[in-house]
């Protein structure tokens, strides 16, 4: 069964800087017309950067939209043009102040498909050396090492409860242990 929507009308309702706001008239498979309402938001990555000595490097920053400071790995938006291995490298240093000699693809995602278009590239970023973060003129962040085994209790705690850190943990929770058969 085919259960696409065929979108017959669309309303732009707000034009941001990071994201837009549309209403899509579409068309059912039943034959019957319903509204979504849909953010447009640019495509960005998520990394997960682990220390020699097994630390992931995790910042803290407050979220207004939430009203309070959460851990996260660093991320960021990618910019247009960019590949998205590059905005890992850009986002890692401005966000950390790290570099890193290697960085690998682990996976991607939908943040909330149901009526958001974001989609997060996750990478791996070992090899990391120390140097100065880059941080935007409005960001504020803290950065920690904490040894893997602990940011997995954090997870366990809901410590952690940013969904792109939970998503790109366990895929490098799996990467590892399908690395290490």
């Amino acid at each position: 069964m085919d259960n696409t929507e065929i979108t017959i009308k669309t309303d732009k309702i707000y034009d941001g800087k990071i994201l837009s706001l549309k209403v899509d008239t579409v068309e059912l498979p039943n034959k019957k017309y319903s509204k979504r309402e849909i953010v447009e938001h640019s495509a960005a990555v998520s990394i997960v950067a682990i220390t020699e000595d097994d630390e992931v490097l995790i910042i803290k920053q407050y979220r207004k939209a939430i009203e309070k400071e959460i851990y996260e790995v660093p991320a960021g938006l990618i910019e247009i043009g960019e590949l998205p291995k590059d905005a890992a490298m850009r986002e890692l240093t401005e966000e950390t102040g790290y570099t890193a000699s290697d960085i690998q693809y682990l996976s991607e995602f939908y943040t909330s498909p149901g009526f958001c278009t974001e989609k997060i590239h996750v990478f791996l970023a070992t090899g990391l050396k120390l140097g100065e973060q880059n941080l935007d003129l409005y960001e504020f962040i803290d950065v920690e090492k904490i040894k893997f085994e602990d940011v997995l209790k954090m997870l366990d705690r809901c410590e952690i409860n940013d969904a792109k850190t939970i998503a790109s943990i366990l895929y490098y929770k799996e990467f590892r242990r399908k690395d290490n058969e």
